[in-house]
């Protein structure tokens, strides 16, 4: 198959030993081992590849695509048993239109690599992840990826405005929002892409009833597909682009896509909230979100204790100098004395204002809020004294997955969101499963969401801890359904959560999932396994050790 391949594709094609353990891995508690990792240079040679698989799909029934860029995704989302594509190599084009408040990027393109084209003209994407140092534009996009400034901004499905796929018969076609008549005239084409269209239009109109009550009610989610984002009633336009952000590469391969952007907001100021337990958190939340604040981000002591074990290696990372980082903390120091200890718990209220007096207000809000009740706090400056809680709160998954003796990372309830108010109750009965399994875990999130980071902490070298896992998690998601949750708010479905999404949006919204899947993709041939079709069995069966 390498022989065949490398006589029409102009990249590269691997699968010596050493590429194929790598890219078996992403950052999940898996592995899979593809059969060959290709590099392609340009559109012309992905569509030769959709062409090829789709021709040799009835003679070889397993091979399949998976569509990769950073790998930094936690569900196994780009690990695939055939061919993977790497766009890291070569989709690395960027344009930014500042004046325009737009970009168009290429799958392969780092964030990082992004967000130093658009620092300097003061405009932004607001929605990355944590992981944003290390994340492609190709990940972030198909997991309709979400982070720490969500709660004013949303998730990157509201950023797309236009999106390039390859779909299954081999060519690339444009999806954005259409309007009546623009969406009459692509229901009239006579190729593949307007039997898409006649199909998924035939599809939502048919079940809207349906569509509209099985959404989720939670202001994040990447579970399933977003039927329900597709036609817009009220202003009459019907958008494709929807269903393939969050995807994860399901349904096509993503080439590019016109972003949205938004201007620097330039007056800022950070309150960090100090705990002694978490049982004042959801009471605290559900008192600051009517302010209207950016951003509020915890994280727990486990991860304050990594990042002060840590501090040199974090220092050396944001190139400060040992000592002059280490003096920045000397007011937690005294915090923690006056609390007898270190805190359980730390939330980030993050304000960010066009004007100043605005700023203040709010600020002023948020304290006389927050002396209500048994915390201590620290009101910051846009500046590194604020910084250091950011840098502590990214790098918290990369501490833990390098430096915990004797145990990994075991990302399988990592992304979670139940509504705030119904925290209270809800976050103790998910503790309480993980210390009746003895699984020690990090919990960091999206406080102001309800949408927590839970990371737990196995060795999974032992059978009897692998063993844990999948219970657990058949007891965590119904919980999450059961209050009106979501599985995964940002990090998507992957071969760990696709088990749970029946459960989640019922049997007869699931249907219309296989359905959406079937019509973009008759073959199978898009990274299978993922968002519909996956099992208990082989998420079980590819658990590393």
């Amino acid at each position: 198959m390498k022989e065949e391949i490398q006589k029409i594709f102009a990249g590269e094609v691997l699968n010596d030993a050493e590429t194929l353990s790598k890219y078996s891995h992403d950052a999940s508690l898996l592995t899979v081992v593809p059969k060959l990792v290709l590099f392609p240079r340009d559109t012309e040679d992905v569509k030769k590849i959709v062409t090829f698989v789709s021709r040799e799909k009835s003679k070889i029934p397993e091979l399949s695509i998976t569509g990769r860029s950073a790998g930094t995704d936690m569900t196994g989302g780009p690990l695939g048993e055939s061919l993977i594509l790497d766009f890291t190599s070569h989709f690395k084009k960027t344009r930014i239109n500042a004046r325009g408040l737009s970009a168009t990027v290429e799958p392969g393109v780092f964030f990082r690599d992004f967000e130093a084209l658009t620092t300097p003209e003061k405009i932004s994407l607001p929605i990355y992840p944590a992981s944003k140092n290390i994340a492609a534009l190709g990940g972030m996009v198909m997991n309709n990826c979400a982070g720490e400034k969500t709660l004013r901004y949303g998730q990157m499905r509201d950023f797309v405005e236009e999106i390039k796929m390859i779909l299954s018969d081999g060519n690339e076609y444009s999806f954005k929002k259409l309007n009546r008549k623009e969406l009459q005239e692509k229901l009239l084409e006579a190729n593949f892409e307007g039997e898409v269209y006649r199909k998924m239009h035939k599809l939502v109109l048919e079940n809207d009833d349906l569509i509209q009550k099985r959404a989720p009610k939670t202001s994040k989610n990447s579970s399933g597909y977003a039927l329900w984002r597709v036609w817009d009633k009220k202003n009459d336009t019907f958008d494709l682009s929807q269903i393939f952000v969050g995807s994860q590469g399901t349904l096509g391969l993503f080439t590019e896509a016109k972003v949205g952007l938004v201007k620097d907001t330039p007056k800022r100021k950070l309150v960090a909230v100090f705990f002694k337990s978490w049982d004042d958190l959801p009471a605290v939340v559900n008192a600051i979100l009517p302010i209207g604040v950016e951003s509020m981000e915890a994280f727990d002591d486990t991860t304050l204790k990594l990042g002060l074990r840590f501090m040199p290696e974090i220092a050396r990372k944001i190139h400060q100098n040992l000592f002059r980082f280490a003096l920045r903390f000397l007011p937690e120091t005294l915090i923690g004395i006056e609390m007898l200890g270190l805190p359980k718990l730390i939330v980030l209220i993050e304000l960010a204002e066009e004007r100043e007096s605005i700023l203040y207000e709010k600020t002023i809000k948020v304290v006389r809020v927050l002396k209500k009740f048994p915390v201590h706090l620290r009101v910051l400056s846009d500046g590194p004294d604020a910084e250091k809680y950011w840098i502590m709160r990214r790098e918290s998954f990369n501490l833990l997955r390098e430096h915990v003796a004797g145990k990994q990372t075991a990302p399988f309830i990592d992304d979670f969101i139940v509504p705030p108010e119904k925290m209270p109750e809800f976050l103790p009965k998910v503790l309480k499963i993980l210390k009746e399994n003895g699984i020690r875990a990090n919990i960091a999130g999206h406080a102001g969401n309800g949408n927590y980071h839970i990371i737990p902490l196995m060795d999974l070298s032992k059978a009897s801890e692998r063993a844990k896992i999948i219970p657990v998690a058949e007891k965590i998601y119904k919980l999450i359904v059961e209050y009106g949750g979501s599985i995964t708010a940002e990090h998507n479905d992957g071969i760990v959560r696709t088990p749970f999404v029946e459960e989640m949006f019922g049997t007869a919204m699931y249907a219309l999932f296989k359905q959406v899947k079937h019509i973009f993709d008759p073959q199978n041939i898009f990274n299978p396994g993922k968002k519909v079709g996956g099992t208990l069995e082989y998420f079980r069966d590819h658990i590393k050790k």
